[in-house]
């Protein structure tokens, strides 16, 4: 199968390209930039060096010979590529931003116009495989929501409140240099940032409404020195008190036969360069702690995306996923 990289020159472009040289089923034929077309995709990710013989290109979507489709682009650039694919036959995960949420509440917190909207499957496939199935596009979550939603979706529904803390590596901000992801300004620190205000909340609070919850849902990250991950603590807030066993049992049932969930203490150096998510919980009656690791760039954007392609494609669900995290 053919598969274009539309957005290719960033962190999760050269995940979906490492991770898919691994495919059986999967070959990329397509990495798109604007401003690196003409140059060896080798130049920008020079990891993937012997590994890969394409150059970047920049074609209009309706020039993109492939049979599925990555936009690995910014929000607001995605809703520009999406009807055109589809009109072709091609399939697509959107890592935007652009689809994951109905339309006015993406208007609200995104403060743009929607000029493309239909609606899709919200791709965390440990939730709603059934729905990325059939589907000929899935919007891939957010990093934060990923990890987040998979902490406390086993109790969302018997949960008041729901306050979710969680620590990211700076990759999650991509490859552009800021004041904020600057060595000094990052390095021996941690840094709380968009305190009660952060896009992704919007997700968060969407998820636990369809887990059929009605509790309440609060977030803060922060920004620690390290490359990769997202550690997750979600405060689980219960309407009646469970002890630990209880707990457990509700997470092993809840994740039974889940490839990708791994109930063991969570680490970012456990998960890191995987599509795993690790989580354990620990009740003290009526409030729940669970924790959750994911990749930032991998279960949090290009391996849940490939993991979606797989479902879509009816491939085997962890193909080109299988990888162990790097670990120490």
């Amino acid at each position: 199968m053919k598969v274009a990289i539309i957005g290719a020159s960033g962190y999760t472009g050269g995940e979906l390209i490492r991770l898919l040289l691994t495919h059986s089923s999967a070959e990329v034929t397509c990495a798109t930039s604007r401003k690196l077309a003409g140059t060896p995709v080798v130049k920008e990710h020079p990891h993937l060096k012997g590994r890969i013989d394409l150059q970047f290109e920049n074609p209009s979507a309706e020039e993109i010979d492939a049979d599925f489709a990555f936009l690995a682009v910014p929000h607001t650039a995605a809703m520009r590529y999406a009807a055109p694919l589809l009109d072709r036959g091609v399939k697509v995960v959107d890592l935007s931003a652009d689809y994951r949420l109905p339309k006015d509440v993406y208007e609200k917190v995104y403060e743009v116009p929607h000029t493309a909207y239909f609606e899709c499957p919200y791709g965390i496939p440990e939730l709603h495989r059934d729905a990325c199935g059939p589907a000929r596009f899935v919007s891939n979550p957010g990093c934060f929501p990923t990890g987040a939603t998979l902490a406390a979706a086993p109790l969302a529904g018997r949960a008041h409140t729901i306050i979710y803390d969680s620590k990211t590596g700076v990759s999650g901000a991509g490859d552009n240099p800021s004041a904020t992801t600057h060595y000094p300004n990052v390095a021996d620190n941690i840094n709380p940032y968009k305190w009660t205000s952060h896009r992704h909340l919007a997700e968060m609070r969407m998820e636990v409404s369809r887990l059929g919850s009605t509790a309440k849902v609060y977030f803060t990250p922060h920004l620690v020195p390290v490359t990769r991950g997202i550690l997750t603590t979600a405060h689980i807030l219960l309407k009646e008190p469970m002890g630990q066993e209880e707990v457990e049992k509700c997470y092993h049932d809840f994740y039974k036969g889940e490839y990708f969930i791994r109930y063991q203490k969570p680490m970012l150096a456990t998960v890191r360069g995987s599509n795993f998510c690790d989580i354990m919980v620990e009740s003290e009656g009526e409030r729940v702690v669970a924790v959750s690791a994911i990749d930032n760039l991998v279960k949090g954007a290009s391996g849940q995306a490939i993991q979606n392609m797989n479902i879509m494609c009816g491939f085997v669900e962890n193909d080109g996923l299988r990888g162990a995290g790097v670990f120490p």
